[in-house]
């Protein structure tokens, strides 16, 4: 029955996170706010929402494990998973932007940052300020370097409704809040009942369940042979995992992070991040790379199932 109620809270939570985001851009455009602000500010941001819902609602809980295992896995998630289905499904990726030199070093400096900041056993809401301040540069860097997301186009040629928009919107909170919620206490319950430990069940299967509006995306980004908005999804996604929603989960509540007893998987974090920028810095955007990626992947799961 737990895991049931798992999978429809999952499924409510990402619903619930598309209401919000297609409702908020919808908004913004009404009030003729450009697509490069709405793209570097709602949506750059919007795909980590079912993290920042359950993140969150884990450090109200005092679920420590989940709330920060869930960024850990999404970030293992989004670069071996969503980044290797991307290579594997492409026909062609050949980006007309830098991504080494602009973009790569992003994959790595929120993880480093999570790292040293988690030396001490614990992050806190000092760290917290700090993180949401790293998530600013982000979006600066953003504007600056007129990198952004991509915006749902046929939203534009819909009449504007005032009142579709904010029942939607209330629609998409409720969802996203009452299914965060609920995906916390089936999670716990699963892990008691398997005697799994809530790091892996927030690991796996919350962080698999988070990543995929980052994996739908990017997969039809690649299969429209846009290679930048889709590699700079997964790239932006794990910024905000790391900075905007462990920064208000920390705020929220003091999460205690214990490296050691976690040091592989936040190890394989790194090192698919470093995987990252070794791609771009070689642009080796081919079917080798995705499956380098997915068998890294394999070895996680398999390491962690032992």
């Amino acid at each position: 029955m737990d895991f049931l109620i798992f999978v429809i809270s999952m499924a409510a939570l990402i619903y619930g996170a598309e209401f919000i985001i297609q409702q908020s851009e919808k908004i913004a455009l009404h009030y003729n706010i450009s697509h490069f602000v709405i793209g570097a500010t709602l949506v750059a941001v919007g795909t980590s929402l079912p993290e920042m819902a359950v993140s969150m609602s884990a450090a109200i809980k005092g679920n420590a494990d989940i709330a920060v295992a869930n960024v850990v896995g999404s970030t293992i998630f989004n670069i071996s998973l969503v980044l290797g289905a991307v290579f594997l499904v492409a026909k062609k990726i050949s980006p007309d932007r830098d991504l080494f030199a602009k973009d790569s070093a992003w994959s790595l400096f929120p993880i480093l940052i999570f790292i040293l900041m988690a030396i001490d056993g614990k992050l806190n809401a000092i760290d917290g300020i700090l993180f949401l301040l790293l998530m600013a540069g982000y979006v600066l860097f953003l504007i600056g370097s007129n990198q952004v997301e991509q915006i749902d186009e046929e939203l534009t040629k819909e009449k504007f409704d005032w009142k579709k928009s904010i029942v939607l919107l209330l629609i998409g909170f409720v969802f996203v809040v009452v299914g965060a919620d609920f995906a916390i206490d089936s999670a716990s319950n699963i892990a008691r009942t398997f005697g799994i430990s809530e790091w892996a069940i927030g690991l796996f299967l919350i962080a698999f369940g988070t990543s995929l509006p980052e994996l739908t995306i990017s997969i039809k980004s690649a299969l429209k042979n846009n290679a930048d908005l889709a590699i700079g999804n997964i790239i932006g996604s794990n910024v905000a995992n790391f900075t905007m929603v462990l920064g208000v989960s920390s705020i929220i509540s003091v999460l205690n992070v214990d490296l050691s007893k976690n040091f592989f998987d936040i190890a394989a974090a790194f090192i698919v991040s470093l995987m990252l920028v070794f791609i771009t810095a070689n642009k080796l955007y081919n079917k080798s790379a995705g499956i380098a990626l997915l068998v890294v992947l394999a070895l996680v799961i398999q390491n962690s199932l032992v």
